[in-house]
């Protein structure tokens, strides 16, 4: 299991920082640390995963804050409407209710 260093440990406040898994936990740490990273951390970031471990990120999940997923679609070069996070959200219509 690769360990993650010491310096990302204040990002992982609510879980245990000695169970997280370089590979295993990828998504998490990803999201994590794009969220809420420093230069040095995201520094360590583009050192150990991929752009395309980013992107694939940035176009599958719907939980980073909209200023987070808009500066990395930016970056990364993705069109804004291919980002499920920055999509409206679904709104059910109510039964009884008529137009």
């Amino acid at each position: 299991m690769k360990r993650l260093p010491v310096f990302l440990k204040q990002y992982f406040w609510d879980v245990d920082f000695n169970k997280l898994d370089f590979e295993r936990s990828k998504t998490f740490i990803l999201k994590r640390v794009l969220d809420r990273g420093d230069n040095q951390t995201l520094k360590w970031l583009f050192q150990n995963y991929t752009k395309e471990d980013i992107k694939e990120l940035i176009l599958t999940t719907r939980d980073l804050s909209a200023k987070t997923a808009n500066f990395w679609a930016d970056y990364l070069h993705i069109a804004h409407n291919q980002v499920p996070c920055l999509q409206k959200p679904y709104s059910r219509i109510q039964f009884g209710l008529s137009s």
